[in-house]
């Protein structure tokens, strides 16, 4: 590990971010023998699951699936692992790769602009400047906390937290606490800390879906069969893909097939809230999956307990001592816990990196909204990569899934400038615009778009930049192989 070193004063191909996509990245370029580095802003790797610590924090996708394929954890304590496990195992992931000492921690991207006339990528970070040939983004849509536009904000005189950056030093025990959201995050850390508080308001925009998770501990003995049979872990992990995959059809065009899963949500309710006016404020008001579903044996029970109140009425204002609503009440508390998601549309990453002619991937952007080809390139932005860029991802599976096929898409574009001799390589315009206008005509008849609700998969122009509309077999398919034929390519000078 390189925290606090200086950086080279050139390299092929620089990564921003060491969470599970730049580990990848670091991992497959290593095995090409290629020259890069990885940064990250953090002081250790991990992103999301070095930043999230908040009570109960547990990945809602199974463990086994939430996980490299080429690299099997038989080790996982239970199907749902905690926080501090999927962070051991992206160390243990990286350590066994040898690729720790191509990390440099604690260094934050402050720009990076292309040279034209060089056919380079020039870069400012906190650590000092340097060129690449390539910059990877790895940063991911979920590594920048949102805060929510709430008049007083800054008054309030007690703690107040974002759940990505929690705050341990704060003792809850006894404390009146408001959680301001109800999304992936607060349905973890409600039922983690409704015991311990004296009252909890939780303050509600709209009702998620809630279904069950199918939560179990591993025995030794499994997971001893796991290391001795790794083709017994291979096939669990092939049936959970594929039991996720078979929600595909209901999502992106049938939505009647999933009333299996709103039937879930709607017994998952009953059976955790016995009061007939907090079930009402708890059913969702729009389609299943149309928000990200929600998996939860615990949240219901936490929310329906004498200490908890669901709160409707929208946020007016923070005070000094509490929050009041736009119905005038007034409530005192101690603690504000931010539970309101991440700028997953909008990621900050966007106003740092500018390519062709000066303008910032947030500038390409204009009126149309944020758009990529095949999710990892863009138009204007020559030896660009994302991986998890536009339309790389859906509410019903594994994200790895997505960074395993960029990543080997990436590797690919890589190979084929080596192999050609191209120095600079970039998506056509009508190319991207081809891509994007499909992508959109297939979001039209998805749950994203006819579900009823608004999301954090929408962005400020109404379109869906986030989602896949489609199965992951498709997604795959579509970036097995690097289409130079799509590209306007550059020699060396």
């Amino acid at each position: 590990m390189t925290q606090g070193l200086l950086l080279p004063s050139h390299v092929d191909h620089l990564v921003v971010g060491a969470g599970f996509a730049g580990i990848a990245l670091a991992v497959g370029l290593q095995q090409d023998g290629e020259d890069f580095v990885v940064i990250e802003k953090d002081p250790a790797l991990g992103g999301t699951w070095w930043a999230n610590t908040y009570p109960g924090a547990t990945c809602d996708i199974p463990s086994h699936l939430y996980s490299y394929s080429w690299a099997p954890n038989p080790d996982w304590s239970h199907a749902y692992s905690p926080q501090p496990e999927i962070l051991a195992y992206l160390e243990k992931v990286a350590a066994e790769a040898g690729v720790l000492d191509r990390f440099h921690f604690g260094v934050e991207l402050l720009e990076a602009a292309w040279d034209e006339e060089a056919l380079r990528w020039r870069v400012r970070t906190s650590a000092g400047e340097l060129t690449s040939t390539t910059l990877i983004n790895a940063t991911g849509g979920l590594s920048a906390p949102k805060l929510p536009s709430i008049e007083g904000l800054q008054a309030f005189a007690g703690p107040l937290f974002h759940t990505a950056q929690w705050d341990h030093s704060v003792d809850l025990r006894g404390k009146r606490v408001a959680v301001v959201g109800t999304g992936a995050s607060a349905i973890q850390v409600i039922p983690a800390i409704q015991p311990d508080v004296a009252r909890l308001d939780v303050y509600q925009r709209s009702a998620p879906w809630v279904i069950p998770r199918g939560q179990h501990p591993f025995s030794d003995a499994q997971r001893r069969r796991y290391r001795r049979f790794p083709a017994i872990l291979r096939a669990v992990r092939a049936k959970i893909y594929w039991t996720h995959e078979a929600l595909v059809p209901g999502i992106t065009r049938w939505q009647r097939l999933n009333l299996p899963v709103e039937q879930q949500g709607r017994l998952n309710l009953a059976k955790g809230v016995k009061d007939p006016a907090l079930r009402k404020k708890l059913t969702p008001r729009f389609g299943v999956f149309c928000k990200r579903i929600l998996t939860s044996n615990d949240y219901y029970p936490a929310v329906a307990s004498p200490n908890v109140e669901v709160i409707t009425e929208r946020i007016g204002r923070i005070t000094e001592s509490g929050i009041v609503t736009v119905d005038g009440v007034d409530r005192e508390v101690d603690v504000v816990v931010l539970a309101t998601g991440f700028h997953a549309t909008d990621a900050p990453i966007l106003h740092l990196i500018r390519g062709r002619g000066g303008r910032t991937l947030a500038e390409a952007a204009g009126d149309t909204g944020f758009a990529s080809y095949k999710g990892c390139t863009a138009h204007g932005f020559p030896n660009l990569f994302s991986v998890l860029g536009a339309n790389t991802g859906q509410g019903h599976t594994s994200v790895i899934t997505y960074i395993e096929a960029l990543t080997d898409y990436v590797r690919g574009a890589i190979r084929t400038m080596h192999r050609a001799g191209y120095a600079a390589i970039e998506p056509r315009a009508q190319a991207q615009r081809t891509w994007n206008a499909d992508i959109q005509r297939r979001m039209r008849r998805t749950v994203w778009v006819r579900g009823g609700c608004t999301s954090w998969y929408l962005d400020a122009h109404g379109h869906n930049p986030i989602s896949w509309p489609g199965s992951t077999v498709s997604f795959k398919r579509a970036v097995k192989d690097f289409d130079v034929d799509a590209y306007d390519v550059r020699a060396a000078r």
